[in-house]
C-alpha cells in the first residue's frame, strides 16, 4: 500500500479540483485500525521529536489550512499532542493587530517560525493573505496575486535554513461542514466554536474553493509541497497527517551528538 506522502502530495504544476466526493476517501482503511495505527504513530512522533531536539540542526514547520469547520483545532488536539510542548509551539493567526498591520504581511509569520531543533504548528497561516484577503477583497487583485511567488520565496528561504515546511490542506465536503456547524449549534459545550459570520463564509463556498485550488496549484513546490488530506473522516485525517509527519522526520539525517567525554573512563561510586 502506498504511503500517504505519495497518495496526498500535490505535484508541482497540478491543480486539484477539490471535489466533495474526494473529501470522504479512506483508501481502504477502517476506523478501528486507523485509530490504533495513529496511536502507534504518535509514540513514534514523540521519539522522533526527541531526536530532532538533541540533533539541533533541523526545524519543522507544520501548516494547517482548511475552510471553517475543516478540523484544524481537532488535528492539533489529536496529532500535535504527541509532541513535548517544551519543543513545540502552536500559533493561530487571527485578524492582524494594529502593530502587525504596520509591517509587511509576512512579518508576524516569520517571527513564529521554528528554530533549529524545534517544531512550530500554524493553525491558519500566511496563506490567509491569499484566501480571506482575496475572497473578501481586503486588498486589490494585483496585491494578492503577487503573494504566491513571495510565499514560495519565503518558504524556499526556510528550507535553505534547514527548516522543513509541511503543509496540510484539510479537505471537507459542504455536507460535512453543515453537519459540523449543526453540531456546534446544538451542543452547548461547542457553542463557543460557532460565529454567526461562519454562515456568511459558508455562502462563499465556491469562492473559497477556487481560492484554495489556486493556493494549492501556485504554492506547491518540490521543496515545500502541499498535501490535500481528505478530512470528512477525522480518523483518516489524523492517520494521514501523523504518518506524513513521521515519515518526513524519519527522512532527516538526525544524529545523537557524541559525548564530550569518554563514558568508559567514568565510574559512579
Amino acid at each position: 500500500m502506498k504511503r500517504f506522502r505519495e497518495l496526498l502530495r500535490v505535484a508541482p504544476g497540478a491543480r486539484p479540483r477539490l471535489l466533495d466526493e474526494d473529501a470522504g476517501r479512506h483508501f481502504g482503511w477502517h476506523e478501528d485500525a486507523a485509530r490504533a495505527q495513529t496511536l502507534e504513530l504518535k509514540a513514534r512522533l514523540n521519539a522522533l521529536q526527541h531526536r530532532l531536539i538533541v540533533d539541533g540542526r533541523f526545524g519543522l514547520l507544520i501548516v494547517l489550512q482548511a475552510i471553517d469547520g475543516g478540523g484544524k483545532d481537532s488535528t492539533v488536539h489529536h496529532v500535535v499532542s504527541a509532541f513535548n510542548p517544551q519543543g513545540c509551539t502552536v500559533s493561530s493567526f487571527k485578524a492582524p493587530s494594529v502593530e502587525e498591520l504596520r509591517h509587511d504581511y509576512l512579518w508576524r509569520v516569520h517571527a513564529r517560525v521554528p528554530g533549529r531543533g524545534e517544531i512550530s504548528v500554524f493553525n491558519r497561516s500566511h496563506y490567509e493573505d491569499v484566501l480571506i484577503a482575496r475572497v473578501d477583497a481586503l486588498v486589490e487583485r494585483p496585491v494578492w496575486r503577487a503573494r504566491y511567488e513571495q510565499i514560495n520565496a519565503f518558504e524556499a528561504m526556510l528550507q535553505a535554513a534547514d527548516i522543513t515546511v509541511l503543509k496540510f490542506f484539510l479537505h471537507i465536503s459542504r455536507a460535512e461542514q453543515r453537519r459540523r456547524f449543526e453540531e456546534r449549534l446544538h451542543d452547548r459545550h461547542k457553542n463557543w466554536k460557532f460565529e454567526p459570520d461562519d454562515l456568511r463564509k459558508r455562502g462563499q463556498w465556491q469562492a473559497y474553493r477556487r481560492a484554495f485550488q489556486d493556493m494549492l496549484a501556485r504554492c506547491t513546490t518540490r521543496a515545500a509541497p502541499w498535501y490535500a488530506v481528505p478530512a470528512d473522516h477525522r480518523w483518516l485525517r489524523d492517520l494521514a497527517i501523523a504518518q506524513i509527519i513521521a515519515d518526513t522526520l524519519e527522512a532527516l539525517p538526525l544524529l545523537l551528538p557524541p559525548p564530550r567525554f569518554d563514558p568508559k573512563r567514568l565510574r559512579i561510586r
